[in-house]
């Protein structure tokens, strides 16, 4: 895949956004990366002036005095430049084992800011896995540009480095030879050496440049891999056993990573790359080595100096051709460097808001849907049309109809994940619109049926925080009837959902997963409550017990309570009945129940049938 055409500059201005990246959460990496380039540059260039020192010594006066100090410190800064090359080294490893951990989390803390359209967005799951799978396979994107700036700032340090040490090298002495001897001599050989060693450069980078892009291409399917390896290793280990899915996982294995076509692709890139640049170096090494000899020849240097500039000018030569080969690794990446940024910074449309909401002490708040119309992102399909309706703080209201009636979407745009394509929902007489998002927001707490635990304690999941305030997380539990069970437990309120992490974690049954969820709502005491189907995976008694304490849950506050199960919803002082979109019914459960020609009707006697009709003999 051929890279983006860019100017240099926009080039490295990219690179340097991603170098900020990384310095932004890994605050160590930029001084150890610049500490460690220097020393790195400095480890080769120290013993090897320190050793044209020392043969010019011997070559000339020979003071065994002079010699003893040379040695003394050869030996002295050699040691202390390999033992801060070691430290270094150890502690840039040590930054880059963290680095898979702190990209996911600059990823995941990136998101805790998009709106939630995108992420019910297909097409931007695609790009986060599309990221995740490149750092994986092939450390593209921020990864190189984790890893690349110290090898080019450390190989800039050595072409400065080695030039300062090879200028007099080509001062010119007057008298010398004829035909080659004076050629060398003469000021033309600058240009033909610098013609030579940007030749090199140039060679070097459209060979690296191509060869990245060729392995980039053949390490797709490692992609693949990673995101089948992800799906294999979240898989229920149950399944895997009884029905024998690790033949397909293996399968799909063979399949990615044995093809011979793919591992000969990738090796034939990577030889072709290192024999390549190898070769252009050896070419170099060559020109170099014979213009240091006719200098030695004609007396213009010494045998000390003559090590020193073909050490020095080899070192440049490398340095430079290598320094190309990065510039051209980075600019390759930065198409990948430039779809993480894409990702990251997706415009967010929701108006944020300027009105602060008004605290009240008596949380008097008013909720009205007026002739409110809502089409999802990337569909022509009317999901809700002209709904109209209002609650007041206190009032208990389900929400109830069939499979794909708006329930859910109402409620998305009552908590303004979404805003409405029509119509305004307002609050207390203002268009929540004109609210501060974030105020807004902190109204609702929501107990979604689809919530998710993490393999922390169960204080920390009720609190969704490592800031507990310990009385109120068990009052908590105790509302919802696990307060008892999780006192019981050897480390309480502190023991660890699962045995992900904690030998010593407690595999809670699916309802009392729910009902620590159902905690963890009542934990963040908002005004309004928002249950989605919160007895769904609780057995009948338990269901039945948190009816009964469903005042004493809901307390004061607005709570909406969205339920298939209509029997569940009798207790609520008002039900919504959506159908197709539309709100079709409003009222009380005996209101509804008997309007015969209702849809509340129709759902109810369907419902009930299962609960009187005797089972067959």
């Amino acid at each position: 895949m051929e890279p983006k055409k860019r100017p240099l500059v926009e080039d490295g201005k990219l690179i340097l956004k991603g170098i900020g990246v990384w310095q932004r959460i890994m605050p160590t990496y930029v001084p150890y990366l610049i500490f460690s380039s220097v020393v790195n540059c400095l480890t080769p260039y120290f013993p090897l002036y320190m050793s044209a020192e020392i043969v010019n010594e011997l070559a000339g006066a020979c003071d065994l005095d002079r010699l003893l100090i040379l040695a003394a410190v050869t030996v002295a800064g050699t040691f202390t430049l390999s033992m801060l090359s070691r430290f270094l080294s150890g502690k840039l490893e040590a930054i880059r084992s963290l680095s898979y951990t702190r990209h996911e989390a600059y990823l995941f803390d990136a998101e805790n800011t998009f709106q939630y359209g995108h992420l019910e967005n297909p097409e931007v799951a695609l790009a986060r896995t599309k990221i995740t799978s490149v750092m994986n396979a092939t450390g593209a994107g921020l990864g190189q540009v984790l890893s690349i700036p110290e090898e080019v700032l450390t190989k800039i340090l050595s072409v400065i480095v080695s030039a300062a040490l090879t200028v007099s090298l080509f001062r010119a002495v007057p008298g010398t030879d004829s035909g080659f001897f004076a050629f060398v001599n003469s000021p033309w050989v600058i240009l033909v050496l610098v013609a030579a060693i940007g030749a090199n450069a140039w060679f070097s980078v459209k060979l690296s440049t191509r060869a990245t892009g060729e392995i980039s291409d053949a390490l797709k399917d490692l992609a693949g891999m990673n995101n089948l390896m992800g799906v294999y290793m979240r898989a229920n280990g149950t399944d895997m056993h009884i029905f024998g899915l690790n033949r397909l996982f293996l399968a799909d294995y063979a399949k990615y990573l044995l093809r011979p076509k793919w591992v000969e692709k990738y090796e034939k890139a990577v030889t072709r790359k290192s024999y390549g640049i190898t070769l252009l170096n050896l070419m170099m090494k060559i020109v170099v080595f014979l213009f240091t000899a006719a200098k030695a020849w004609l007396g213009i240097i010494g045998v000390g100096n003559f090590i020193l500039y073909q050490g020095a000018v080899q070192k440049f030569v490398e340095a430079l051709s290598g320094l190309a080969a990065n510039i051209g690794e980075l600019r390759y990446n930065n198409q990948y460097l430039e779809e993480t940024f894409r990702y990251l910074e997706m415009p967010n449309d929701m108006y944020q808001g300027t009105l602060a909401v008004e605290k009240r002490d008596d949380i008097d708040y008013e909720i009205e849907f007026r002739d409110v119309s809502f089409q999802y992102p990337r569909s022509d399909e009317w999901v809700l049309r002209h709904v109209n309706m209002k609650f007041q703080i206190g009032d208990k209201l389900a929400i109830v109809g069939e499979n794909g009636s708006g329930k859910t979407t109402f409620i998305k745009l009552l908590c303004r994940l979404y805003d409405p394509t029509e119509g305004k929902i307002l609050l207390n007489g203002i268009d929540i619109t004109r609210y501060r998002y974030d105020e807004y927001m902190a109204l609702f707490s929501v107990a979604f049926q689809d919530y998710t635990l993490f393999a922390f304690s169960v204080a920390e999941n009720v609190a969704a925080s490592d800031k507990i305030d310990e009385s109120r997380v068990q009052d908590c539990l105790n509302r919802v009837g696990l307060g008892e069970k999780i006192s019981g437990l050897p480390k309480g309120i502190h023991t660890n959902i699962g045995r992900d992490y904690e030998n010593d974690g407690v595999d809670f049954s699916g309802g009392e997963q729910q009902k620590i969820a159902l905690a963890r709502a009542l934990y963040k005491d908002a005004p309004f409550m928002i249950l989605d189907e919160p007895t769904a995976a609780l057995d009948p008694i338990a269901e039945a017990e948190i009816y009964a304490r469903f005042n004493d849950i809901a307390s004061d506050k607005t709570s909406v309570f969205i339920s298939h199960r209509l029997s569940s919803c009798k207790f609520c002082d008002e039900i919504a009945v959506f159908h197709k979109g539309q709100l079709v019914q409003l009222g009380s459960h005996d209101e509804l129940v008997a309007d015969e020609n209702g849809k509340y009707y129709e759902l109810w006697n369907a419902q009930a049938q299962y609960y009187t009709e005797k089972a067959p003999a």
